[in-house]
């Protein structure tokens, strides 16, 4: 059985579950019993178990939004939840091997996949912290211009919130790290190989070049404020508002090219286990690299708006994959 029919067959029976019980005890009882008996690893199903906590972020999400007028609550567990997905899976297995469930040594590929997605997780809540994100009103500087775009329509500014937003996006923190998912299921069936060396390289030096692209921005946003609340005159970059220089002199987004190689690496996990290059878990990867297209054209309306010299930017710097760089904006950047 592949491991999408495996899947499925263990959703299709869980839903059935709820369903027989919300004949007798309704549907809010059902679910709320269900998500009791579930959201704790060690007495369930690993899939049922991130199942549950799929749907409880999702309407945690939903509902702040609305209360706070806030769309940002799925960005403050973007960092937090995808770790926490990873950790069902492979505290599952050590489960299995403490109670003498199975008899196989501890799946050493889910060891590695969580410590790779905690690297990830504690770096990016770190860096979401530094720049407020964790605060009651703290929100996307993108979203208000969404909210502002959809006014004219409160409808759809909510069918928007609660599709794309709180649920859509739940989704996607889920499937990119669903091959964690597909590597439990094939658990102690290859031992770790090659293509595991290849993810986790990989997977470091991306995360290793995220970390240094939003460093790098971060000292200049800060200098740049300082220096203009110091009322000192800009030139180079700090005059045009914007960073061209250091990873940012081969890409205008390096942190967003990191991110998402970042996640198709982490893929590669899920082929080092199964022995196929294919697998349904691509999805997670290819979806959140279509949201990345979106948002970096939104990132880039927004700053060419908001910086003229940003078109001369983008003529001579690559948008997203790091290339060769094209001549300087000016002979010293800042």
């Amino acid at each position: 059985m592949s491991t999408w029919n495996a899947t499925t067959f263990v959703l299709l029976g869980e839903w059935k579950s709820i369903s027989d019980s919300a004949m007798s005890s309704g549907w809010i009882s059902a679910v709320l019993t269900y998500l009791r008996e579930h959201l704790l690893v060690a007495s369930t199903d690993p899939i049922a178990c991130a199942a549950s906590w799929l749907f409880v972020t999702t309407a945690l999400c939903w509902i702040m939004s609305v209360i706070t007028n806030n769309f940002s609550q799925v960005d403050k567990l973007w960092s937090i939840i995808p770790v926490v997905y990873v950790s069902i899976f492979a505290a599952k297995d050590i489960s299995l091997l403490a109670s003498k469930s199975v008899t196989d040594s501890i799946d050493w590929r889910l060891i590695l996949m969580f410590g790779c997605s905690l690297l990830w997780g504690a770096r990016l809540t770190y860096n979401f912290w530094r720049k407020g994100g964790y605060t009651w009103h703290g929100e996307d500087y993108r979203w208000p211009i969404i909210k502002k775009i959809l006014a004219p329509y409160p409808i759809f500014t909510q069918i928007f919130n609660f599709t794309f937003i709180a649920v859509y996006q739940n989704i996607l923190l889920f499937l990119i790290v669903s091959p964690a998912m597909v590597c439990y299921m094939s658990r102690n069936r290859t031992p770790l190989n090659n293509i595991d060396l290849l993810a986790t390289l990989c997977y470091l030096c991306l995360l290793t070049g995220e970390t240094v692209a939003d460093q790098q921005q971060w000292i200049f946003q800060n200098a740049k404020y300082a220096k203009m609340n110091a009322k000192v005159k800009l030139t180079g970059d700090y005059a045009r508002g914007f960073l061209t220089s250091g990873l940012f002199r081969y890409s205008r987004h390096p942190n967003f090219f990191c991110e998402m190689s970042l996640w198709w690496s982490f893929y590669l996990f899920s082929v080092a286990a199964t022995g196929s290059w294919v697998n349904w878990t691509l999805i997670g990867a290819f979806l959140l690299t279509q949201l990345f297209q979106g948002s970096t054209w939104l990132t880039e309306r927004i700053t060419k708006q908001k910086y003229p010299a940003y078109g001369q930017y983008q003529q001579t710097t690559s948008r997203i994959i790091p290339w060769f760089a094209g001549p300087p904006l000016d002979k010293k950047s800042h």
